[in-house]
């Protein structure tokens, strides 16, 4: 290969990566001057829902190009819609596996970049993928950003439209569509009203698969490769006793890990606050700052401790929760997930309880995202963070379908609302949820005298789950481990196919949860 040819700048389209996300807000923000910019959770929403789906073009290391879709079922597609309603809010949130049609949400592209034809290549990635699929085709609702300035000579969008389709006008987008074989289908009012370009309208067009018919398709099964869909989790209910020491503490957090690892688990969660069994080996009773701050000293031991745990015994552990001291100067509560491959991911509580700010002065976090995993991505939402119903929705429509609970009770009517709200979370996102708590007593510990905690492993209530929605669960108040297999191919099922279909039905028209950092 000649000097020349090496130093030449190259161009390709490949699948989004989550890695990509702040050059794809950057370049949606040149793009698109006069609309709010694309938050990094709505993109980890379109990666994680269907990866297959999600495009870039890249030319010479930097993305000048960006493409999202997903599959919808034609009766929503072919009908009338909104851009919010048929997306979920923008996150790819109603991508159907069993659906018919590739809906195209998104296509934007560097303007300085465009006679290099990436947009081309951006629709020719769209048909090889509903190709392959064999869907009956691709639906999208086109922008008309050259109708703003004509709309008061030529009346209405209909109008426009079909001037454009005679050839008479020419509008930057919907030209370059009808070049690429897509048919128009009619024009939806109010389908993105921030577009001021195109009056809020929205052109509904369609591109049929010229090798599938109406009569010939058939449901994919397994089209695109994917990872086992069982996965094993682990729950434990872990006893609060005292310890003369972090080296017996931590041998009773690796016997459980030892023990679940025998069963091959994926997952294993400890309780919130499981550490302050450590201050116990205070000789002396602590007031709670000085018991909360001394508690955060063991935080880089923890870690250590932990991280090791998860790769010599081959789970994802989630750690429970540990107050940590961070850089502002404030004390969090926070999770951390050790992965068997060593890395290390962390979720803060949103929103400590009364007690927690009371006692221990604990400050709540401000992020709530994924986390990815060799079985897809995981959610963490510690105790109270569980009974607002905004936190999960958020993390579903990221892309999460296993949503860990550890949290600290007690006694049962606290236990309860948690266990309810838990549930609720399951019923109404349709995923598994996973709760383990602390039991036993540490008297000479502030705030932690007793546990109450029936740790379980919940699933949505319908056919395909057990009758009560109840996968495991443990003895209440008994040191214990409770087990069950999750498959994730069955929540698919279920949402899809269900007795009743939470995700899909949501009126998008009426509500929506929107993250604001």
């Amino acid at each position: 290969m000649s000097a020349n040819l090496e130093t030449q700048p190259t161009l390709v389209v490949r699948n989004a990566a989550i890695a990509d996300i702040d050059e794809i807000i950057a370049l949606a923000t040149r793009v698109y001057a006069d609309m709010p910019p694309y938050s990094p959770d709505i993109l980890r929403g379109h990666i994680n829902n269907f990866p297959e789906g999600v495009f870039v073009a890249v030319y010479d290391g930097r993305v000048v190009g960006y493409c999202a879709t997903f599959i919808v079922d034609g009766e929503l597609a072919l009908g009338p819609h909104t851009w919010k309603e048929i997306t979920g809010g923008g996150y790819a949130s109603r991508h159907d596996p069993e659906g018919d049609y590739l809906y195209g949400m998104e296509v934007f592209v560097d303007p300085s970049r465009r006679g290099l034809r990436i947009g081309k290549r951006l629709y020719d990635e769209r048909k090889k993928l509903c190709r392959f699929l064999r869907l009956k085709g691709i639906v999208f609702a086109g922008r008309i950003p050259g109708y703003r300035r004509r709309a008061a000579r030529v009346g209405s969008p209909e109008r426009y439209v079909e001037l454009v389709k005679d050839r008479k006008l020419r509008d930057p987008v919907l030209s370059f569509q009808l070049r690429n074989g897509f048919e128009v289908l009619g024009v939806l009012k109010n389908y993105l009203p921030i577009d001021r370009d195109s009056h809020g309208c929205g052109v509904h067009m369609i591109w049929r698969n010229p090798e599938v018919s109406d009569d010939s398709f058939a449901p994919r099964a397994g089209a695109v490769p994917r990872s086992s869909s069982v996965v094993r989790i682990a729950a434990v209910q872990f006893m609060q006793r005292r310890v003369a020491s972090f080296e017996e503490f931590a041998h009773d957090v690796r016997y459980f890990v030892d023990v679940v690892a025998d069963y091959r688990t994926d997952f294993v969660v400890f309780p919130e606050l499981f550490t302050l069994q450590l201050l116990s080996l205070e000789p002396r009773r602590l007031n709670p700052i000085e018991a909360i701050e001394r508690l955060t000293s063991y935080t880089d031991r923890f870690k250590e401790f932990m991280r090791d745990l998860a790769v010599r015994f081959n789970v994802n552990i989630i750690g429970g929760s540990h107050p940590t001291m961070v850089d502002s100067g404030d004390v969090q509560n926070i999770s951390y997930v050790f992965l068997r491959d060593g890395s290390i991911h962390q979720q803060v509580k949103l929103h400590p309880t009364p007690n927690e700010k009371r006692w221990w002065n604990i400050k709540g976090g401000t992020e709530l995202n994924p986390i990815p995993t060799d079985c897809g991505l995981i959610g963490v939402l510690i105790c109270y963070d569980s009974e607002f119903p905004e936190t999960a929705r958020h993390l579903v429509n990221q892309g999460v379908r296993i949503l860990f609970v550890p949290f600290c009770t007690d006694e049962r009517q606290s236990f309860m609302r948690v266990r309810y709200c838990a549930h609720a979370r399951a019923v109404e996102n349709q995923i598994y949820v996973v709760m383990a708590g602390n039991i036993g007593n540490l008297p000479n510990v502030e705030n932690m005298d007793i546990q109450y905690a029936q740790s379980c492993i919940l699933t949505p209530c319908d056919f395909p789950f057990a009758r009560d929605g109840i996968a495991a669960d443990t003895t209440p108040n008994v040191e214990m481990i409770a087990v069950a297999d999750l498959n994730l191919d069955t929540l698919s099922v279920a949402r899809n196919d269900g007795t009743v279909q939470n995700l899909r039905d949501r009126r998008f028209d009426l509500y929506e949860v929107r993250w604001k950092l």
